[in-house]
């Protein structure tokens, strides 16, 4: 049966899993045993025949091959090969369990579709819930030696009450080559026609909706049937079998405790048992033996999937829900909360703590916000409204960002509100704060936007309404030439618009 030590570990404490290690059963001491006395065995020989039975010369001819024995180890990639071989075991192994069976969803559907307290309703329901076990069995006598070593015949699945005589008649009347799981979903597509014609079943939303439970449960039949049928490739197994067993082979031989080629060398450490090779061993033979008793969990090992137990559980809770549970309800009444707006059930004693634990209302709760006044004061946006910038852009641009828009780069980007913050005096900080301002050049600056501005409201207008604007005439050739003639037209054409094609010629 499956070891489960969840209880075990359902609290972190000091030396919880070492509490796991002195089990026996499902452990992999029980597991590994045999291949570990094997292997210390061959190694104490070997030991033994180089200590006492060789001589000198063969000694030391024992030594080189030992060295190169060692060094083969390392050629060998055992832990990816083995790693990623278990790897797909596990998933593997955790897709075939999500692949049973389970006849919870179906019950409650026929439970709340197919209608009739007399007996031909009970019947219906109880029969069409025995289907869908039925077609469960079939498939797991197939692929779990538990399961047919508890249904060796099909007499046994008459005997124990999955399948009526006339039923078997028909299953064994209908020839195939193939596994048969999946008649009993047949005959449940049938009986379900046949109850939405006798008005058992009330609308086809209803008759839909059995449908489709019964074919995710017909599917799950069949990925247990396509994962018994198709293994893992026989030689990816091969090679990591033959990767393990080499390694220890090599092992067993350059693993030894050797004596100094040269009389007056210095020897490694002979402590007589290779405590490291020996964990080695435990590790990635453990692990190959790991995959090995995973690799089919319908089996009989310790880990192994418990179907009969399965089979057991399934039978009785869907009879027990499509009969005895059909409109076998508790009358509705208030609930203990009615008039109260918040509800808190009660602690015991040993929970009592919890109750002093603050709500958790979100990691940002509790964060204080800076004490300053104005960062709080909410803001309406505009456009005249400074840019934040960013702090990558600032590790190159010492003054405002430059990507706020390409229009900052027309004629008329030297008075962009967006470039230039007001300070609290009225005037505008400079883009260095390091260097002093010119108050010349600033009077320049400001008396040359007034003319810009002047010159723009007298300028007579294109016919899509923009302002035909000359070449500044303050800049020169050279500054002409510092931007290239491709990026002039793509700045002009984005800033100025499409419709003027004047700017655009060279």
């Amino acid at each position: 049966m499956t070891v489960s030590y969840t209880l075990k570990v359902a609290n972190s404490r000091f030396g919880g899993f070492s509490k796991l290690l002195f089990r026996w059963k499902g452990s992999i001491y029980k597991l590994l045993y045999k291949e570990f006395i094997v292997f210390v065995v061959l190694y104490a020989v070997l030991s033994l025949v180089y200590r006492r039975l060789l001589t000198e010369e063969q000694k030391r001819l024992y030594t080189k091959v030992a060295q190169y024995c060692n060094r083969s180890t390392d050629l060998i990639p055992i832990s990816f090969v083995l790693g990623f071989y278990v790897t797909l075991i596990v998933n593997r192994w955790w897709a075939q369990y999500t692949s049973i069976p389970l006849p919870d969803q179906l019950m409650c559907v026929i439970s709340s579709n197919v209608h009739g307290k007399d007996e031909r309703g009970r019947i219906l329901r109880r029969t069409l819930i025995r289907y869908a076990n039925l077609s469960a069995v079939l498939i797991l006598r197939s692929v779990s030696t538990r399961v047919l070593k508890r249904f060796p015949t099909m007499d046994h699945v008459v005997e124990a009450g999955f399948m009526t005589q006339d039923e078997r008649k028909k299953f064994e009347s209908l020839h195939s080559d193939f596994n048969k799981y999946w008649i009993p979903c047949v005959w449940f597509t049938n009986l379900v026609a046949q109850a939405r014609r006798d008005g058992r079943i009330r609308d086809d939303v209803a008759l839909r909706l059995l449908m489709d439970e019964l074919n995710l449960y017909r599917a799950k039949c069949s990925m247990l049937f396509h994962y018994d049928w198709i293994s893992i490739p026989l030689v990816y197994t091969q090679v990591v079998t033959i990767a393990v067993y080499s390694f220890f082979a090599f092992c067993l031989i350059g693993r030894q405790f050797l004596e100094p080629l040269e009389p007056g060398q210095e020897g490694d450490l002979d402590m007589y048992v290779p405590l490291s090779t020996l964990l080695q061993f435990f590790f990635y033979a453990g692990w190959l033996k790991v995959a090995e008793q995973i690799i089919n969990p319908f089996g009989e090992d310790d880990d192994d999937f418990e179907t009969n137990k399965l089979i057991d559980r399934n039978l009785q809770v869907s009879l027990l829900s499509v009969d005895d549970m059909y409109q076998n309800l508790p009358p509705a009444v208030k609930d203990k909360y009615w008039n109260e707006s918040t509800a808190q059930p009660p602690y015991t004693m040993a929970t009592a703590a919890e109750t002093l634990k603050p709500s958790f209302l979100g990691s940002t709760f509790d964060m204080r916000m800076c004490e300053d006044g104005e960062q709080s004061q909410p803001v309406e946006p505009s456009p005249n409204m400074p840019r934040i910038q960013t702090p990558l852009l600032s590790r190159f641009f010492t003054a405002a960002s430059p990507a706020i828009s390409i229009k900052n780069f027309s004629w008329g980007g030297r008075g962009h509100p967006h470039l230039r913050r007001p300070r609290a005096d009225g005037g505008f900080p400079s883009p260095y704060p390091n260097r002093s301002e010119d108050p010349e050049a600033v009077a320049r600056i400001e008396e040359e936007e007034t003319e810009d501005e002047e010159n723009q409201a007298s300028e007579p207008s294109t016919p899509g309404g923009h302002p035909r604007k000359p070449w500044p005439p303050e800049a020169s050739g050279t500054q002409r030439k510092e931007l290239p003639l491709i990026q002039v037209k793509a700045l002009s054409n984005e800033s100025i618009g499409a419709d003027r094609p004047e700017a655009l010629e060279p």
